[in-house]
């Protein structure tokens, strides 16, 4: 026994049954000592009236002095201990069982034509009725049926009650003998039946208390298929589950400790984005103040001149004003400080608004957007950062597009997750470049990259927006093009 286990499954259940097999039993006892006497009364008379019918039939047909009918009205005299007179109008015996007719011939015309004690009745009509009543001579309590019969005779028939309560007694009596072995049959039973199930409890206790010393060697063999069984089939899933979690932890405390000692490369990593930065503002920067001097020089006097100068200037600033938005925006995913919004939303209607909102440069660079042809999607999801990764998404594949120069969305559902696809015919990327897609200011193509003003932050901002909310993501290279995707949490309804 483990030695924290101060309270046995075993020893409650045994005691809980034990319990309400004794209050069972008691319940039964007190009821059939309150309407067992009456359930034999009511039999009683039950006989009493099936006895008379048979008589009267008898009599009616002229059967009661037949030899058959003589032995079976003693026999059911015998077996009910009942008592039968039978006189006609001159008052002469017709039939009897009694041992003393005399006496139950004057009782029977006492009853008749008076002159007897009145009892309450228990059942009357027109022509018979039963009663208790006492014989003054024995003191006994007698149940009794007299009347007529329907030839014009009179019948006595008696039983005494007090057989009926001795009956009871012991019927009594032996149901508590009887219930006193049941209860000790029963919580012998039902300790070895909870000891059966208990058995494979308490080595899971045991395997469990070793699980807390990190001690995942003793597995729960199974043999039954029931539910301990495959709590300790799924015991044994969490035991290998935990050590190869453990496993991992020390495996990733290793890789901590070679990450601290990497320190001097991650500085280079800061200085590198630095540079980045600095390098993607230093040209916008010269543009800017160029075309600014060249204004204040006053180099072309012509209006549509100046107007040019102008429109570089403010391009220009648009541009930066761009990379610095981007850069703040995936800081604050990047450290967790922007508030990711979970809501119910239809994906479709989502895809429909960012092609629309896309079209006018698909059709200025030729392209052919392809959409899915799909009813209502709902899903779970941050919608406005979605938004901001299908725009991505979409905004690469229209610029790296070449070929048939197609861009198609395609949408597929597994279970619980729906995985957004969005494809663009061209060139393959190079399958070492895949990894550092994600890297800020990475470019595959820097000349092109600056060609439509491309930062290099945008599939960085992807990156975070889907880590923020913990689903998924990628690029693959397919057959005359590539395809990035993302998925999400599909839900039953919006």
């Amino acid at each position: 026994m483990i030695r924290f286990l101060k309270r046995s499954i075993n020893r409650e259940y045994t005691v809980v049954f034990g319990l309400l097999l004794s209050i069972c039993i008691f319940l039964i006892c007190v009821v059939n000592m309150l309407t067992l006497g009456q359930a034999y009364m009511y039999n009683k008379q039950e006989v009493l009236l099936s006895c008379y019918n048979d008589i009267d039939k008898a009599m009616s047909e002229g059967d009661i002095l037949s030899a058959w009918f003589d032995a079976s009205l003693k026999q059911i005299s015998t077996i009910n201990n009942i008592e039968v007179l039978v006189i006609d109008a001159d008052k002469q015996i017709v039939k009897t069982t009694a041992a003393d007719s005399s006496l139950m011939t004057k009782r029977l015309l006492e009853y008749v034509f008076g002159g007897a004690e009145s009892f309450q009745p228990i059942y009357e009509n027109n022509r018979i009725r039963i009663q208790q009543s006492m014989d003054p001579r024995v003191k006994i309590v007698y149940l009794e049926l007299w009347g007529s019969l329907t030839n014009g005779n009179f019948i006595l028939m008696r039983t005494p009650v007090q057989s009926m309560k001795e009956a009871s007694i012991l019927a009594n009596t032996n149901f508590i003998r009887i219930g006193i072995v049941a209860l000790i049959a029963g919580i012998i039973f039902i300790w070895m039946a909870t000891k059966r199930i208990t058995k494979p409890i308490l080595k899971l206790v045991d395997i469990s208390e070793k699980m807390t010393r990190l001690d995942f060697t003793e597995k729960y063999v199974s043999d039954t298929g029931n539910e301990v069984d495959a709590l300790g089939e799924h015991m044994n899933r969490l035991s290998d589950k935990l050590e190869e979690t453990i496993r991992e932890l020390k495996s990733a405390n290793a890789k901590l400790q070679q990450d601290i000692e990497r320190k001097t490369e991650i500085d280079e990593m800061r200085k590198e984005f630095l540079s980045n930065v600095s390098h993607e503002l230093k040209t916008p920067i010269a543009l800017i103040q160029g075309y600014a001097e060249g204004l204040k020089d006053c180099v072309n006097d012509d209006e549509d001149s100046r107007d040019y100068y102008c429109d570089v200037i403010t391009d220009e600033a648009d541009r930066m004003n761009k990379l610095v938005k981007s850069l703040l925006n995936l800081n604050e995913l990047e450290f967790g400080e922007q508030k990711v919004e979970i809501e119910h939303f239809d994906l479709m209607e989502l895809i429909r608004n960012c092609a629309a909102s896309i079209d006018i440069l698909a059709k200025q660079n030729g392209i052919r957007l392809e959409l899915p042809d799909c009813g209502s999607i709902p899903v779970w999801a941050d919608e406005f950062k979605i938004e901001q990764v299908l725009t991505n998404y979409l905004s690469n594949a229209i610029h790296y597009a070449l070929g048939e120069k197609i861009v198609r969305i395609s949408v597929t559902r597994n279970e619980s997750i729906v995985r957004v696809n969005v494809f663009n015919s061209g060139e393959n990327i190079p399958e070492e470049a895949l990894p550092n897609l994600w890297t800020k200011f990475y470019k595959v193509d820097k000349a092109r990259t600056r060609e439509y003003g491309g930062s290099g932050i945008g599939l960085s901002v992807v990156k975070a927006s889907m880590e923020a909310m913990g689903h998924g993501y990628g690029v693959e290279n397919l057959d005359g093009g590539v395809s990035f995707w993302f998925e999400v949490d599909a839900t039953d309804s919006i």
